[in-house]
């Protein structure tokens, strides 16, 4: 299941360095006398967002988007676009609202623990529009080359926006902040790295421990590899599109969109930047926007080796729609029809856009109904896809509030949805047809244990396929088989696992 790409309107490339050219913002009059709080006397009640302020648009578009994420559990790519079209922000000005919006975001826990320091007291004791602000100044001191003082006094005028009273405390805390780099801040904060390595990991690079924990599980206890995959989570995701097989070559999209093929499927094209959506490929079918490991594990289906009939293939939880619109490019070129199951109506219509003018059905139900719904009959498809909601661990660059969000809890409902789903597939499927269980997350409960369990509960034979043949020669880091995990500082995609098994 994979969702939108996370970047709006893309930041330049290097994170900082678009950071640096935004000292602009604060000669626009962030810190002036009379800047931002000219418009701070309106209505001061309810949730006390700030009224739009007349100078540094950025960060107050940047403020309003953390606020609406952690007040309203939004999502970040959902309503950081339409805040950057509202306030008419283009080029640098929404490059540096969407690079602070997702830095601070990404690294909220570590900037928490500092804040906490400095403010000598628990976060959660702050109120919380001043909390986001001064996150949103931390972040800017610590992670970016904006200078000092801009970054304070910008900070001090939002808080006076959002938190009246406050602007004193805002002042001290964010001094105290500056007085440190963030390496020093997390040796003095961090815990002991000889004692607690992964206390020390989950502070140092922001990531909650028992996340820290299940990296550092996949990855065979390599603290040191774990260590790379947190710092690439930490990094602005790239953009990657799918050149539709018959509808567009890779790389004369390429050539089209100023981009460059990708370095594994030979459907991807990686973007240096913009707003993919806006592209004639993307609006005219021709391409859409999927990460490329996702392009990967959906085409090892599409290429395993199948003995029999090959016409009728199947997506169990095709929302919103990108493997769909892959697998049913692909089945157009050979004669074959793909049905797509999405039990969310709202997804199932995006599945339908998706797929337009491709040789696919889509069924708004649910997936476990195989053999109950004369749709999804038992014994009848000869490659599946079963792309089973996740945690989504393996995304979390994209989305990085997620990590904050998910818990340990959420895995025992989500681990049995995985089995009943990938149960249903290998019942649908005809004795020698072929079943992909995917999951954008390397957590082992999610991956080895639901596949393992799945495939001894589902009442029918089934054996496991090497899946590493049905990627690309050449491509590193596979492991041992006979199932595949994608890493993002291994292969430069999402984490994404498979495991492809053949009906007895």
């Amino acid at each position: 299941m994979t969702g939108p790409a996370e970047w709006p309107r893309q930041a330049p490339a290097g994170g900082r360095g678009s950071a640096d050219r935004r000292g602009g913002a604060d000669r626009r009059g962030a810190g002036r006398p009379g800047g931002a709080d000219r418009r701070a006397g309106g209505d001061r009640r309810g949730d006390r967002r700030p009224a739009r302020p007349v100078a540094d648009l950025p960060r107050h578009v940047a403020y309003e988007a953390v606020a609406a994420v952690h007040r309203d559990d939004a999502y970040a790519n959902l309503v950081l676009p339409a805040m950057l079209r509202d306030a008419g922000l283009t080029g640098r000005d929404a490059a540096f609202a969407t690079e602070l919006t997702y830095g601070t975001l990404r690294h909220t826990g570590t900037l928490d623990a500092i804040l906490g320091d400095a403010a000598g007291r628990d976060v959660a004791r702050i109120d919380p529009p001043v909390r986001d602000a001064l996150r949103l100044g931390a972040y800017q001191l610590l992670h970016t080359r904006v200078p000092a003082h801009a970054a304070v006094s910008s900070t001090v005028d939002l808080v006076r926006a959002v938190g009246p009273g406050a602007t004193g405390f805002a002042n001290a805390v964010l001094r105290e902040v500056a007085s440190r780099d963030v390496d020093a801040w997390v040796a003095k904060i961090a815990p002991d790295a000889e004692t607690d390595p992964i206390g020390h990991l989950a502070l140092a690079y922001s990531h909650p421990q028992w996340i820290v924990r299940a990296f550092a599980e996949a990855l065979g206890g390599d603290l040191g590899e774990t260590t790379r995959l947190l710092i690439e989570d930490n990094e602005r995701p790239p953009v990657h599109l799918c050149a539709r097989p018959g509808r567009a070559d890779a790389v004369e999209l390429a050539d089209e969109v100023g981009g460059a093929p990708g370095a594994f499927s030979p459907y991807a094209v990686y973007l240096a930047g913009g707003a993919p959506g806006d592209l004639s490929a993307v609006t005219e079918g021709r391409a859409h926007v999927q990460d490329e490991g996702s392009q990967l594990v959906a085409n090892a289906l599409a290429v395993a080796p199948l003995d029999g009939p090959d016409a009728h293939w199947l997506d169990l939880c095709a929302g919103p729609g990108g493997k769909s619109g892959l697998l049913g490019a692909l089945a157009a070129q050979r004669g074959a029809e793909l049905t797509a199951v999405e039990v969310s109506e709202h997804r199932a219509r995006l599945v339908t856009q998706a797929t337009r003018g491709l040789p696919v059905t889509v069924l708004n139900t649910d997936g476990r109904t195989v053999g109950a719904d004369p749709q999804l009959p038992e014994g009848h498809f000869d490659r599946v896809l079963v792309d089973a909601p996740c945690t989504g661990l393996g995304a979390l660059r994209r989305r990085p509030e997620s990590r904050w969000r998910r818990q340990p809890s959420d895995l025992p409902p989500l681990t049995r949805l995985q089995r009943e789903l990938l149960s249903a597939a290998l019942r649908a499927t005809r004795p020698g047809g072929l079943v992909a269980y995917v999951t954008c997350s390397p957590h082992t409960v999610e991956t080895h244990v639901t596949v393992t369990e799945a495939a001894r509960r589902a009442g029918v034979p089934a054996d496991f396929v090497d899946a590493r043949p049905l990627l690309p020669a050449g491509m590193p880091g596979l492991g041992d088989g006979p199932s595949v995990q994608l890493w993002p500082h291994r292969h430069g995609t999402d984490a994404m696992f498979l495991a492809v098994l053949r009906r007895g």
